[in-house]
């Protein structure tokens, strides 16, 4: 029986991790590019170790036993943190030459990011940002990331998660449309046509003391194609106030009222990354470099709001 960890084969665990996940040898295979063979032996080479079977085989699937349950409870965390680690190691290396593996949601690189990449290139010429857009939470671990910017209520499980900016969701058009609208008559926006979200839209219109039934005319997985699609006079959307300031601030969209809606699940911006990677000085450079921008969006915004 197992009585030290320093018995432990370590190099057997992240094969046991993905078994442990799959439940199938043949895919945990596949997955590590490893032989169905490798995989067996690793996950035999373990359970001989530590005197422990740690699987129940069921023809061609494998099933944790209570032993393997509890140690796959105790590998998960550690396989993270050790990622974690040599994450933090390379980037206190890295010197000179230093990259800041981004991932963001599309909507936020096209209609806020790339804007003031300039300003970045200009205060931090010597670090380069790796910018990866996705629709997906990614996995800043096991893909490979520093930091991530992300909207919701900021709890992701082993990362840490810095709260950016509230951006509310608020109703905006173009500025032709806008002119043909009464300010704050909202049973004439719900009569345009609208894009998005229906429920989003009633409750936007429940704000304003409204109980109308919204019909969207469309809808869009990607907010960036959307606010393009009011600016070609299309329709009337609910928008994150920071994705449309650029263009309101530009006349490009117009504000349509005051009603916002502000739930923290969806109207807050956050930059999440490992906690081992918080004092690291890119990542700071670059925490720092945000929090300066969207306090400028927000001065944007309110003047807007005084207009």
């Amino acid at each position: 029986m197992l009585t030290s960890v320093a018995r432990l084969p370590l190099n057997t665990l992240p094969a046991f991790r993905v078994a442990a996940r799959l439940q199938n040898l043949r895919a945990a295979a596949e997955e590590l590019h490893l032989t169905h063979s490798a995989v067996s032996q690793q996950i035999k080479l373990l359970e001989e170790q530590i005197g422990l079977p740690l699987f129940e085989r069921r023809g061609r699937s494998i099933v944790l036993n209570a032993a393997g349950a509890a140690l796959q409870r105790a590998v998960e965390p550690a396989l993270d943190r050790l990622a974690d680690g040599l994450r933090a190691a390379q980037a206190a290396a890295a010197g000179a030459a230093q990259q800041v593996r981004l991932t963001v949601l599309p909507s936020f690189a096209q209609r806020w990011l790339l804007p003031r990449m300039g300003r970045w290139r200009e205060r931090h010429p010597e670090i380069t940002i790796e910018l990866h857009a996705s629709q997906q939470v990614v996995d800043l671990q096991r893909e490979g990331f520093h930091a991530a910017l992300r909207i919701g209520a900021g709890h992701w499980r082993g990362l840490q998660a810095e709260r950016l900016l509230d951006s509310p969701i608020v109703a905006v058009a173009s500025p032709a449309r806008a002119a043909r609208l009464r300010p704050g008559d909202l049973a004439a926006i719900a009569a345009e046509p609208l894009l998005g979200s229906a429920e989003m839209w009633e409750r936007w219109l429940a704000l304003g003391g409204q109980s109308l039934a919204a019909k969207p005319v469309a809808e869009f997985n990607d907010a960036g194609l959307m606010l393009q699609a009011v600016e070609q006079d299309i329709g009337i959307a609910l928008a994150r106030g920071l994705l449309a300031a650029d263009a309101l601030q530009a006349g490009r969209l117009v504000q349509l009222s005051p009603l916002a809606l502000a739930d923290t699940d969806f109207a807050t911006y956050w930059l999440v990354h490992p906690p081992e990677l918080a004092g690291w000085p890119p990542l700071v450079a670059l925490r720092d470099w945000l929090f300066e921008e969207m306090a400028l969006s927000r001065q944007a915004l309110a003047a807007l709001q005084r207009s």
